[in-house]
């Protein structure tokens, strides 16, 4: 493992903990060059999803991808990490529990918009908008009115 900060490849590991959600191993790790400490994660390498976006490209399954549009989404929010890994965690499980090698891009943007709008109002909103390429105000109204329906159920 390469040092981030003086790229020397002898590090050590420091500290091994199981995450929460028990989905990888975070380490912690020592460079013996510059002594300086970082920390790196080891997830299982599960058998790629294909994406079929809108216009018909394909591009393999990227869980950083979806965890950026979630932090954006939850950006200066109350939200905490934890909480926004959870999601990201839930969302790869259930398209991988779908037992499907092609995924449509709606289905994830689905299962964010779902998500969010269990985890913060405000955050469903700003992904909604994104997501849907709002241009209107009342585009935004609708998306809270959707949002006041999910609540009632």
């Amino acid at each position: 493992m390469k040092c981030p900060y003086c790229q020397k490849e002898n590090t050590k590991v420091v500290d091994s903990r199981v995450t929460p959600d028990s989905c990888s191993i975070r380490r912690r790790r020592e460079c013996a060059s510059c002594s300086k400490r970082f920390t790196t994660y080891e997830r299982i390498e599960m058998a790629d999803i294909i994406v079929v976006k809108k216009d018909g490209r394909r591009e393999s399954f990227s869980r950083e991808k979806v965890l950026k549009g979630v932090m954006r989404a939850c950006e200066k929010r109350p939200v905490k990490r934890e909480k926004i890994e959870k999601v990201v965690n839930d969302i790869e499980a259930t398209l991988r529990d779908m037992g499907k090698e092609e995924i449509k891009s709606r289905k994830i943007g689905t299962l964010v918009m779902e998500s969010l709008a269990e985890l913060d109002e405000v955050a469903y909103v700003r992904f909604a908008s994104v997501y849907k390429k709002f241009r209107h105000a009342n585009q935004f109204v609708e998306a809270i009115k959707t949002l006041k329906k999910m609540e009632v159920q």
